[in-house]
C-alpha cells in the first residue's frame, strides 16, 4: 500500500516550491502538483530529489496521494486562477477535507469562496503568508482564517513551519473567521508598501541633499538597525546599499527607478477609503510606485522644468538624527493607520481581531518584522479598548521626541526639491489628528450653501443637525443628513 502524504501543494512558483521544502525539512510528507507539469518534473528532479516529496501529474492523481482528511494548500496567483483550482479539485474531495488558499487573495474574494466550498461540504481556510522566498523556506509569518474547524487539524503543521520568536512562540495563530486571514496580509502588505517608501524617500535625502556616499549610507543604515528602527527591511537596505556590482560600483544605482506592484497595497488603500479610515501614508505609497512607473514622462518633465537651487543651510550630523527621528515618527504613524483599519473592520464584520497577537504574529518571519510591534502588542494588552497606538503612552513619548525631527526633514525636502510624499503623509495627519479644531467646519458651510447638507453646532447637542438659507433664494428643505 502506497503511503500518503501528510499534506498536498498545488503552485510550484517561488513560494509554492520553497513552502514545500520546509513542509518536509519538518517531518511532512508532501504530494505536489503544479498546472504545468513539467515543473512538477524539474522540481522533483532537482531541489526535490531524495527528499519525502510525492510527486503527481494530475489532479485525481494528487488528491489520491493526500491522507484523509486531506489538507491540501494552493500556491497559485490570486483571481481567476484560484477559482479554477477549487473547481478542478472539488471533484475528487470528500466531505471535511480541507482547501487552503495561502496565495495574495483579495479577501472579498475568500469570503466568497468559502462559503462555495462549504456549499460542497468541504472547509476552507485563507492564509495570508508573508516573508518573500526566504521566509518561505526558512519560516514564515501565517494568517490563517476561514472554518474553525479545520483550524485544529492544520495549526500542527502551520506553526511548526512558521517562523518563531522569543520562547520559541509561531509566528502562526488563529485571525478569525471568514476572510480574516487574508484581510490581515493585505493590511500587513500596505504597511509594507508605506515602510518601502519611507525608507526610499530617507534614502533619497541622503542621496540627493546630502550628498553621501553607498558606504556612508550603508553605515548608517546597518547602525540604525542596532537601535529600535531595528527590522528587517532596514537590514537588506544596508545590504543593499554595500552591495556592488561586477566593476564595484554600487549596483541600485544601475537599476531602473521604476517601482512594481501586485496589487495589495492598492486593495488596502481602496478598503480603507470604502470604511472611511484615514489611509494616507499607504495611499501615497502607492502613488508613489505608479508616478514611478511613468519613467519616460518624468524624463520629459525633467528637462522642463530646472533643479531649483540646492539649500545648503544645514548640519549633516544634525540633519541624519532628524531622519533617524522623521523615520521613526513615519512610521509609527503608518502603524497606526493601519491597526485603525484592522480594529475597523474587525468590528463591522465582528471578527473580534486579536490585534494584540497579529503584532506579535508579525514579529518575525514577515516583511515589516520589527522590534517595535513587541510595543504594539503591549499596548493592546495594556488598554484592550485603545483607540489608536499614538495615544500609547509609549509611542506618545516616541512621537512628542521624534516630531520635530519629521518637521525639519520635511522642510529641508520641501527647499531641496525632493519628493517625500508618505513622510509629508505622515505629519498631516499627525497634525490633523492632534488637532481640536480643523476648517472642516467650512467644507460644512460650502455643502450647506450649495447643497443643503446641513451641519452640527459647537454650541448644540452633537447630532442635530441645522440648514441655513445661505442666499435668501433657498427654502428650508434639507438634504438628508449621512456619513460614509
Amino acid at each position: 500500500m502506497d503511503l500518503k502524504a501528510s499534506i498536498g501543494l498545488i503552485g510550484l512558483a517561488v513560494m509554492g516550491e520553497n513552502l514545500v521544502l520546509n513542509l518536509e525539512s519538518k517531518g511532512f510528507s508532501v504530494a505536489v502538483f503544479n498546472r504545468t507539469v513539467k515543473k512538477v518534473e524539474s522540481f522533483v528532479n532537482s531541489r526535490a530529489k531524495g527528499k519525502n516529496i510525492i510527486p503527481a501529474y494530475s489532479i485525481e492523481e494528487f488528491v489520491s496521494k493526500i491522507e484523509k482528511p486531506r489538507k491540501i494548500m494552493m500556491m497559485v496567483r490570486a483571481g481567476d486562477a484560484v477559482d479554477k483550482t477549487i473547481d478542478a479539485l472539488l471533484p475528487y474531495l470528500d466531505n471535511d477535507d480541507i482547501i487552503i488558499d495561502g496565495g495574495n487573495s483579495n479577501y472579498l474574494d475568500t469570503i466568497r469562496r468559502l462559503e462555495y466550498v462549504n456549499s460542497k461540504g468541504k472547509l476552507y481556510i485563507g492564509a495570508g503568508v508573508s516573508g518573500g522566498e526566504e521566509g518561505a523556506l526558512l519560516g514564515p509569518s501565517i494568517m490563517p482564517g476561514g472554518n474553525i474547524e479545520a483550524w485544529n487539524q492544520v495549526k500542527p503543521i502551520l506553526q511548526k513551519i512558521s517562523a518563531k520568536v522569543e520562547n520559541n512562540i509561531p509566528c502562526c495563530d488563529w485571525i478569525g473567521p471568514s476572510g480574516s486571514g487574508h484581510f490581515v496580509k493585505m493590511v500587513h502588505n500596505g504597511i509594507e508598501y508605506g515602510d518601502m517608501q519611507l525608507i526610499s524617500e530617507i534614502y533619497e535625502i541622503m542621496r540627493k541633499t546630502l550628498k553621501l556616499t553607498y558606504s556612508k549610507m550603508y553605515e548608517i543604515f546597518n547602525s540604525w538597525n542596532e537601535g529600535p528602527l531595528n527590522s528587517y527591511l532596514i537590514e537588506i537596505t544596508s545590504d543593499i546599499l554595500n552591495y556592488k556590482d561586477e566593476d564595484n560600483l554600487p549596483l541600485v544605482e544601475k537599476i531602473l527607478d521604476t517601482a512594481g506592484q501586485k496589487g495589495t497595497g492598492k486593495w488596502t488603500a481602496i478598503n480603507a477609503l470604502d470604511k472611511g479610515v484615514n489611509l494616507s501614508l499607504i495611499a501615497q505609497a502607492v502613488f508613489a510606485r505608479i508616478v514611478s512607473s511613468e519613467k519616460d514622462e518624468r524624463e520629459i518633465a525633467s528637462k522642463e522644468f530646472s533643479d531649483i537651487e540646492v539649500s545648503n543651510d544645514f548640519d549633516e550630523k544634525t540633519l541624519i538624527e532628524d531622519l533617524h527621528s522623521a523615520l521613526f515618527a513615519a512610521k509609527i504613524i503608518s502603524y497606526a493607520q493601519g491597526f485603525d483599519l484592522l480594529k475597523k473592520v474587525s468590528k463591522e464584520n465582528e471578527w473580534d481581531l486579536d490585534l494584540s497577537s497579529i503584532a506579535l504574529m508579525w514579529r518575525g518571519g514577515c516583511i515589516i518584522r520589527s522590534s517595535f510591534l513587541s510595543n504594539i502588542s503591549e499596548a493592546y494588552i495594556n488598554d484592550k479598548n485603545l483607540k489608536n497606538i499614538l495615544l500609547d503612552p509609549y509611542f506618545k513619548d516616541i512621537l512628542k521626541k521624534t516630531q520635530q525631527g519629521l518637521r525639519n526633514v520635511i522642510s529641508t525636502s520641501v527647499l531641496n526639491g525632493v519628493a517625500t510624499p508618505s513622510l509629508n503623509a505622515a505629519l498631516s495627519f499627525f497634525d490633523s489628528y492632534r488637532s481640536n479644531s480643523l476648517p472642516a467646519n467650512l467644507i460644512q458651510a460650502q455643502r450647506d450653501y450649495f447643497g443643503a447638507h446641513t451641519y452640527e453646532r459647537v454650541d448644540r447637542e452633537r447630532g442635530v443637525f441645522f440648514h441655513t438659507n445661505w442666499t435668501s433664494r433657498g427654502g428650508v428643505t434639507s438634504s438628508t443628513s449621512y456619513s460614509i
